[in-house]
């Protein structure tokens, strides 16, 4: 059975993902900090008829979430599919953003990114085969002064995801960035289960055809 690491499991994006790649047949494996809401996003998918696993992990502390990835990797195996759907952000003026905020911010939107992307590229790279998706944001492209920390967040891990692609997609694995300019609300241009459409659509290209981003506006 394929598997699907979702890191930042909650609802919104990252259940609409689970619940997509669920219907294709996946196992999930979700991530996030609290327990309780970790348990409660697992139940809503086996609620939907998808096998679902919970594991603690926090993305802002790469070397915890690396150990909680790998330790899924050793109950569940490797991950064919893995989502970060983590971000930091905080809405100060930029004259009250202390440096230490904007970096804790910035570990969890990026830091946590590529920590996740490390921890299961191995097994990828052994199989010539996977794909990394991250879910990417307007404010990179056209950022805002109140959100100073995300906007920088989602520009770092727009470019990390450009990043991966370039250096994975010749080795079969597929790296990139759904870039949802908007605000997710069910019901709307920017409906959950819409978005989760395009990171499935990413998944499914085929190789020689992977696409860096999709702007989904």
């Amino acid at each position: 059975m394929p598997t699907l690491f979702v890191v930042g499991a909650g609802p919104g994006v990252s259940a609409a993902v689970a619940r997509r790649f669920g219907r294709e047949g996946f196992r999930v494996v979700a991530f996030a900090r609290r327990p309780a809401a970790l348990e409660e996003f697992i139940q809503s998918l086996r609620t939907a008829g998808v096998e679902a696993h919970a594991q603690v992990g926090d993305a802002a502390d790469g070397a915890g979430l690396a150990l909680a990835i790998h330790t899924a990797v050793a109950q569940q195996g490797h991950p064919d599919v893995l989502v970060y759907n983590a971000a930091g952000a905080r809405y100060k003026p930029l004259a009250a953003l202390a440096p230490q905020d904007l970096m804790a911010d910035l570990q969890v939107s990026v830091g946590g990114a590529l920590a996740a992307a490390q921890a299961v590229l191995p097994g990828m790279r052994e199989r010539g085969r996977g794909t990394l998706l991250f879910t990417g944001g307007g404010f990179a492209l056209e950022p805002i002064p109140a959100m100073a920390s995300l906007g920088a967040g989602k520009a770092a891990l727009r470019n990390l995801a450009f990043s991966l692609h370039a250096d994975l997609a010749p080795l079969g694995i597929h790296a990139a960035t759904v870039t949802i300019c908007g605000m997710v609300k069910p019901g709307t241009t920017f409906d959950p289960d819409q978005i989760a459409e395009r990171f499935w659509a990413l998944h499914a290209q085929a190789p020689g055809a992977f696409e860096r981003e999709v702007l989904f506006t």
